[in-house]
């Protein structure tokens, strides 16, 4: 069983809703599909026991003792990347133009490394997670990557907490693609409910059993009025509304789980939350 926790952006409480549904469970597998800000292993001492290259894409290189400095290169290159017969990594695209224009086999494409990729163990289950390097694309397959890399750990089939990334771009389609059901999270802002409108038709057009939580409910009842209206007109799951609670500002600081904080009203609901998760999900 896969869970998916989305956000139309990021400042939501996505991740903090994650953790929290992480640690309610005893056992379960954690999957930071952020990949580009990853930040869900901050929460925890654990260590890594799988640590790999991941490559994705080439990039050109030359040779300077074959090349003869005829500049074709230089010429043909699109990208603007071969500048005094030296390559910019981040403008190269690895179409391979330059190849086919040099007399002399000076240039060759050579794998990229883009990311590397990590499994770290926990006292009570496994993150699968990545970091990007610095200007690297690929997202989407770097997270395909990752979530394949946590089945392989889950061999007692248990239930999988996915953090997605904001948004609905790549990187999202890769987190939701072939889980079981997806929490959207939302706040009672203008911005929020057209993000969650987004989100909600991304995970409709991939048939995902949807629910949606409104943190931050109380910030502004009106706005929360309206997301309760658009998830009745969209047939969703409300499965938890969350009050702002101090004690949440706290806990990222001090980088623990909302859910060690016992009188956290946050903690409370989304406590509760579960509960209509596991209901509604068949969990």
């Amino acid at each position: 069983m896969e869970l998916v926790v989305l956000s139309g952006k990021g400042g939501t409480g996505k991740t903090t809703i994650a953790t929290a549904l992480c640690e309610i469970n005893e056992k379960v597998v954690r999957v930071d599909c952020d990949v580009d800000a990853p930040n869900l292993y901050l929460y925890y001492d654990g260590e890594d026991i799988e640590n790999r290259d991941f490559f994705k894409g080439k990039k050109a290189t030359i040779d300077k003792y074959s090349c003869t400095e005829c500049l074709k290169c230089e010429d043909i290159c699109r990208f603007n990347a071969i500048k005094n017969l030296d390559i910019d990594k981040f403008s190269c695209e690895g179409c391979g133009a330059c190849i086919h224009v040099c007399e002399h086999d000076a240039i060759k494409l050579e794998d990229e490394k883009t990311a590397q990729t990590f499994i770290t163990k926990l006292d009570n289950g496994i993150i699968s997670r990545a970091e990007m390097e610095i200007g690297s694309d690929g997202s989407g397959l770097l997270i395909s990557d990752i979530r394949k890399n946590a089945k392989k750990f889950n061999v007692n089939n248990d239930l999988v907490i996915i953090d997605a990334s904001p948004g609905i771009g790549c990187p999202v389609i890769s987190s939701i693609t072939g889980a079981n059901m997806a929490l959207i999270v939302t706040e009672p802002t203008k911005s929020g409910l057209e993000d969650l409108t987004r989100v909600v038709s991304l995970c409709s057009h991939f048939g995902i059993f949807t629910m949606v939580c409104i943190n931050k409910c109380d910030i502004n009842e009106e706005m929360s009025l309206k997301i309760k209206e658009f998830i009745k007109n969209e047939n969703l799951k409300l499965v938890g509304e969350i009050p702002y609670d101090e004690t949440v500002v706290k806990s990222i600081n001090e980088l623990k789980p909302i859910t060690l904080y016992k009188d956290s009203i946050a903690n409370k609901c989304i406590q509760n939350m579960w509960l209509n998760i596991k209901k509604l999900g068949g969990i």
